[in-house]
C-alpha cells in the first residue's frame, strides 16, 4: 500500500510539474489530459484525475445529514485531516480509516439535488478535491437510508381519543457505527415574517429520548408529555453516536421522517385533543387571512386519473398516495391515486395536489375530507431552496399539513381548512401534445404525421427557440454494423437541454440493455435513488428501462427500452402551439406542415420515402449545435469526425413482399391494424421480430397514451342546494347530478342537471328547497285525522261482524277447537 502511495504522489509531482494536473480543474481540459468526466473512458485523463476529481459512495442522503460517505479511488495517509465544505461553508470532520481512504458526513441541508463538495486533507487550509453530493427530500428517500417509525399513524395521532401505549422506531445498525447511542428529537420551524427578506428556515435540537443505549437497531418507549418544547409541533428523531455530545450538528446519524409530533405535545393536547386543535385551526385561519392568495397562479388538476398519470411532463405521482404502492392515502381517504404538479408556481413557489377515486374522477374538498387539495408551500420545494417557502418537505409541512391535522385529522373542523385549501377544479386544464419516435426508426409528430426516417446520424428531433428547448437524437445501425441488402438503423440516444439547464443524454449501451443517463456528460446512477432534482431540471428512472425528464416550461420526455429498441415520447403543453420545428414536427394543429426542410422548401410528402429522407437528413446537428457525448473511439470516429448525416447508409424505402422469406407469415402473424406497416418494416427489413413487437407495442402505447389525453369537457362543481344534497360528484361532459331536499323541504326547479358538451349545466333555472308551507302542514294533519276515524270505523264494524258469527256457530252447537 506504501509503494502506491509512493507512486500516486509521484505522478502528482511529474503531474504538476509539466502543468498537466487535475487539481483545481475538474470537468475542464488540463493541456494534453483532461479533467472532464468522459477522460476515463477515452483514456486521456490526467494522472492525477482520480484523486482531485472524486465520486463518493454512498452518493446519496437524506437532506438533513448524517451520512458516512467515502471518497473512492483517492488514497490518503493517517495524518490526513479530513474535512468537508458544502455548500454556504458548511464544514464536517471526516476522517481516514485502514484503509487509507478518506470518510466524512453529509451536513444538515435545506436543499435538494446535487450539492457541491470540495475536500481538504489539510484540515482547510487548502480544499483540492472535488465532488458532488446527492441530498435527497425525506419522503423520497430510500428506506435503507433512514429511521423508520413502527406504525407511523399512531405516533402522529398520539394523545387522540383511543391512541396510547409504547411506540418504537427500528433502523440499521450500519447507518450508525456506534455501540451506543443517543436517541434525540430535533425540531423545525420558520421564523420571521411570511415572504419577507427575513424568514428563515430552523432546525433544532429539543432533548434526548435516551443517552448511551445499545445501538441494538431498535428504541421502544412511552411518550411524556413536553413542558418546555411543547411550542414545536414538527420534528424527527436523529439516532447518533453516544460518543458525541447531545443535539452535536453534523455527526453521523439516522433521521426519521419529519412528522406531526402528536406524542410528545402538552397535557392540554392529552386532555382535550379536539379543544386544543381548534384552537390550533382558528389561529391558522386568521394567517391565511393575512397571506397572500395563491390560488390563481397554480395550475389546474387534470380532470381525470388516466390524463394526470399521462401528462408525465407536468405532474408525477406522489409518493404518499400511490396506486402502484397501495394507495395508503392518509390525507386523502377515498382517493385511489394522487399526483403533484411538478414545477411550483411562479411567484408564491405553491403547489398543486390532485386526487381521483376509484372510478378515475377527480375528488374535490368540496365533496369529501379525501379531495385535491393546493399547497401554499410545494412539498418537494423549489430552487435555489434553502428559504421559506422553498425548503423541501419542512415548509410544506408547517403551512399545508400541520393545518391539515389542526382542522381535520386531531378536530372535527375542516371547513375551514377547505375555506383556504380549495381543490382546483379541471376547468383550465389543458392536455399536452404528444409525439413520438421508435422502431427503425418512425415517427408520429405532434399533428399525427405518421413517416419512417431510417437515416444514420445525429438529427433534430424538436427545437423551440422561443422556449429555449432543444431535443436531439442519434440513429445508428442495428448492432453496429451496415446490412449491404437493406440498411437499417435504430434510435440509441437521445439528448436534451432547456435554456441553460443540465444537458441530459439517455442512450442505450450496446450489451448492456439497459438505458443510461448522462448528465452534463457525466453517469447517473440510481441505484440508490430514482428521483434526482438538476439544475434546471428533474429526471426519474424507477427502473433501468425507464427515465422521465421534466422541465420548467412543463415538457417532458420519455425515453423507454422496449424489447431490443428505445422509444422516445414527449409531451409540451400548450405554451409550445405554434413555436416547434424538426423531426417531430410543427406543432400547430395542421399536418400539411410537419415535413418542413430544416433550411425551408416545400413540405416533405409522408408517403414518399425519397422526399422524407431528404427532410429528414436536413435536420441533422452541427458539431456546434451537438449536445451529445463523445466518449468513446467509436462515438468520436462515427459521429463527432464524420458528416453528422451519413450519405452512404441508404435504407430501403419499402417493404418487401416476399412470401417466401421465413419471416413473412411470422410478420402476417404480429402485425395487424394501424400499425402493420411500421411493423412489417422493422420484421422483414428490420430481420427481426423482437423488433417488430417492440415497434407494435410502442404503436399501442402511443395511440393508448392520445387517448388518454384527449381534452374533457367540465363544468365545474355544482353545489347542492341549501337544506338539500346531491348524488353524483362527476362533473364531467355527460355527467348527471341528481338533487334532493331534506325532509321538511319541498323541491322547486330541476331535479337533476346534465354537464353539457359547452362546459355548462342544463338549463331550467335553480334547484332550490323551501320549508313546506304552514297550509300544507294543516292539510296533513286533517287528512291523517280522517284517515285514522276511517280505520277505526272499520275496526268496531269488523269485531262486529265476527262476535254475530260465532255466536251463531254456537246456537248450532259447532265446535270451534276443531
Amino acid at each position: 500500500m506504501q509503494k502506491s502511495a509512493i507512486l500516486v504522489l509521484l505522478l502528482w509531482w511529474i503531474s504538476g510539474t509539466l502543468g498537466e494536473s487535475c487539481e483545481g480543474k475538474c470537468g475542464q481540459p488540463s493541456g494534453s489530459c483532461s479533467c472532464r468526466p468522459t477522460c476515463a473512458s477515452l483514456d486521456d485523463c490526467c494522472p492525477d484525475y482520480r484523486q482531485f476529481c472524486v465520486e463518493f459512495s454512498p452518493q446519496s442522503g437524506s437532506i438533513l445529514g448524517g451520512t458516512d460517505f467515502v471518497l473512492l479511488h483517492a488514497t490518503f495517509n493517517q495524518s490526513s485531516r479530513i474535512l468537508c465544505k458544502f455548500v454556504d461553508n458548511i464544514r464536517t470532520k471526516g476522517y481516514v480509516d485502514s484503509n487509507q481512504r478518506a470518510h466524512c458526513v453529509s451536513p444538515l441541508l435545506y436543499q435538494s439535488g446535487w450539492i457541491p463538495v470540495q475536500v481538504s486533507s489539510n484540515y482547510g487550509i487548502t480544499f483540492n478535491r472535488a465532488g458532488s453530493w446527492l441530498a435527497v427530500h425525506t419522503g423520497k428517500l430510500d428506506s435503507k437510508f433512514k429511521a423508520v417509525l413502527v406504525n407511523s399513524t399512531k405516533w402522529q395521532y398520539y394523545g387522540t381519543p383511543g391512541v396510547g401505549g409504547a411506540l418504537q422506531v427500528t433502523w440499521n445498525t450500519s447507518l450508525v457505527q456506534a455501540k451506543r447511542v443517543n436517541i434525540e428529537l430535533w425540531g423545525y420551524r420558520e421564523i420571521g415574517k411570511p415572504y419577507s427578506e427575513q424568514w428563515r428556515a430552523e432546525w433544532r435540537y429539543l432533548y434526548s429520548l435516551a443517552t448511551d443505549s445499545a445501538n441494538k437497531g431498535s428504541y421502544t418507549f412511552v411518550p411524556q408529555p413536553s413542558a418546555k418544547f411543547s411550542s414545536w409541533e414538527l420534528g424527527a428523531l436523529r439516532i447518533s453516536s453516544s460518543a458525541n455530545p447531545n443535539g452535536l450538528v453534523n455527526v453521523e446519524a439516522a433521521w426519521t421522517e419529519d412528522h406531526a409530533l402528536a406524542w410528545h405535545l402538552d397535557w392540554k393536547f392529552r386532555n382535550d385533543s379536539g379543544a386544543w386543535a381548534l384552537d390550533k385551526c382558528l389561529a391558522w385561519d386568521l394567517l391565511e387571512n393575512d397571506l397572500p392568495n395563491f390560488l390563481d397562479e397554480i395550475i389546474d388538476c387534470p380532470c381525470t386519473l388516466a390524463q394526470a398519470r399521462a401528462d408525465t411532463g407536468r405532474f408525477h405521482t406522489d409518493y404518499g398516495c400511490d396506486m402502484e404502492k397501495g394507495s395508503v392515502c392518509t390525507y386523502h381517504p377515498g382517493s385511489i391515486h394522487c399526483v403533484r404538479a411538478v414545477q411550483a408556481s411562479p411567484t408564491y413557489r405553491a403547489g398543486q395536489q390532485c386526487c381521483y377515486d376509484s372510478s378515475g374522477a377527480q375528488v374535490l374538498t368540496a365533496d369529501s375530507i379525501g379531495g385535491s387539495t393546493p399547497d401554499r408551500a410545494h412539498d418537494w420545494g423549489s430552487p435555489p431552496y434553502r428559504d421559506p417557502p422553498r425548503v423541501p418537505g419542512q415548509s410544506h409541512w408547517v403551512y399545508d399539513v400541520l393545518s391539515f391535522y389542526y382542522c381535520c385529522l386531531w378536530s372535527d373542523n375542516c371547513h375551514y381548512y377547505f375555506k383556504h385549501r380549495p381543490s382546483s377544479d379541471c376547468r383550465r386544464y389543458r392536455p399536452p401534445a404528444s409525439a413520438v419516435v421508435f422502431g427503425d426508426p418512425h415517427f408520429i409528430t405532434f399533428d399525427g404525421v405518421r413517416y419512417s426516417f431510417n437515416g444514420k446520424g445525429e438529427y433534430t428531433l424538436l427545437t423551440s427557440p422561443g422556449k429555449r428547448l432543444t431535443i436531439q437524437g442519434r440513429t445508428e445501425p442495428v448492432n453496429g454494423k451496415l446490412n449491404t441488402v437493406a440498411s437499417k438503423a435504430q434510435l440509441s440516444s437521445v439528448v436534451m437541454r432547456e435554456a441553460t439547464s443540465d444537458i441530459i443524454e439517455v442512450r442505450l449501451v450496446a450489451g448492456d440493455y439497459n438505458l443510461q443517463v448522462l448528465q452534463n456528460q457525466k453517469r447517473l446512477l440510481f441505484n440508490e435513488q430514482s428521483w434526482m432534482d438538476l439544475d434546471g431540471v428533474f429526471v426519474f428512472s424507477p427502473s433501468g428501462a425507464n427515465v422521465t425528464v421534466m422541465f420548467p416550461s412543463g415538457a417532458g420526455v420519455e425515453v423507454r427500452l422496449r424489447g431490443p429498441a428505445v422509444t422516445a415520447t414527449v409531451l409540451l403543453p400548450e405554451e409550445f402551439h405554434n413555436s416547434t420545428r424538426g423531426l417531430l414536427g410543427n406543432f400547430n394543429g395542421v399536418a400539411g406542415d410537419d415535413l418542413l426542410p430544416a433550411h425551408g422548401g416545400l413540405a416533405a410528402g409522408a408517403n414518399n420515402a425519397e422526399e422524407v429522407f431528404n427532410f429528414g437528413a436536413s435536420w441533422a446537428v452541427s458539431n456546434t449545435s451537438a449536445l451529445f457525448t463523445y466518449d468513446s473511439k467509436y462515438l468520436l470516429d462515427t459521429f463527432y469526425n464524420s458528416p453528422r448525416h451519413d450519405p452512404d447508409f441508404i435504407p430501403a424505402f419499402s417493404v418487401p413482399e416476399n412470401p417466401n422469406d421465413p419471416l413473412y407469415n411470422i410478420a402476417s402473424d404480429i402485425c395487424s391494424g394501424d400499425d402493420s406497416h411500421f411493423c412489417r418494416y422493422d420484421i422483414l427489413v428490420g430481420r427481426s421480430s423482437d423488433l417488430g413487437k417492440a415497434t407494435k407495442a410502442s404503436f399501442g402505447g402511443h395511440i393508448s397514451l392520445v387517448e388518454d389525453l384527449k381534452p374533457v369537457i367540465s363544468c365545474g362543481w355544482l353545489a347542492p342546494p341549501t337544506n338539500g344534497k346531491k348524488e353524483g360528484t362527476t362533473y364531467l361532459q355527460g355527467a348527471t347530478v341528481r338533487l334532493l331536499c331534506h325532509d321538511g323541504f319541498t323541491l322547486q326547479g330541476p331535479a337533476q342537471r346534465t354537464c353539457q358538451a359547452d362546459g355548462t349545466w342544463s338549463a331550467g333555472g335553480d334547484t332550490v328547497c323551501v320549508p313546506n308551507s304552514p297550509t300544507s302542514n294543516n292539510t296533513a294533519v286533517i287528512a291523517g285525522s280522517v284517515v285514522g276515524v276511517l280505520l277505526g270505523v272499520a275496526l268496531i264494524t269488523t269485531g262486529l261482524v265476527l262476535w254475530t258469527k260465532k255466536r251463531s256457530r254456537r246456537s248450532t252447537g259447532m265446535n270451534v277447537n276443531l
